[in-house]
């Protein structure tokens, strides 16, 4: 498990991509909804790490209001290697600004990133299932098209590190 910083959307999308994590449940997929006792929250992780040090983490982001209002538009559904589903909000200029300045905050703190969420290869996402099996990749992908567009808007953030129990609101 890692740590992320976390935004989170507005109820409206909230909702949808929930109905679609049963939607993938109900063929056989299993969601994101099963993760942590059902407790996990549909989002778009703008950094990752091992492991994040909460108070650090206020420091470097000071006066930095993570959970800006951004619109999402959802596009298009994606896998990465390993069988993780996805849905992809288009990587507006505001959407990679802000990642870029909430990267350089917290590298310029001291504090180790993920190589993958480096700005230029992050891959803004909402993951939707982290194992989907092959043999139901084609149903679990129109599954997603069926959602698609979906328009959203941040409404807030947190760090969070599901394996400590760690889940910090941010501004």
């Amino acid at each position: 498990m890692v740590a992320a910083v976390e935004l989170y959307l507005d109820p409206d999308a909230t909702r949808r991509i929930r109905v679609l994590w049963d939607a993938l449940e109900a063929e056989g997929v299993q969601s994101m909804r099963s993760l942590l006792e059902q407790r996990h929250r549909p989002h778009v992780s703008l950094m990752v790490a091992p492991r994040f040090d909460p108070e650090q983490v206020a420091e470097a982001l000071q006066g930095t209001v993570v959970a800006a209002p951004l619109r999402l538009d959802f596009q298009h559904a994606g896998q990465f290697v390993g069988r993780v589903l996805w849905l992809g909000p288009a990587p507006t200029p505001e959407l990679l600004a802000h990642h870029r300045l909430v990267h350089d905050r917290l590298a310029a703190a001291g504090i180790a990133l993920a190589e993958h969420y480096q700005p230029g290869r992050w891959v803004p996402h909402c993951t939707l299932s982290m194992r989907v099996p092959n043999t139901l990749m084609a149903v679990a992908v129109r599954r997603c098209l069926e959602v698609l567009p979906l328009a959203a808007t941040v409404v807030g953030a947190a760090l969070t590190d599901h394996a400590r129990g760690i889940a910090h609101p941010l501004p």
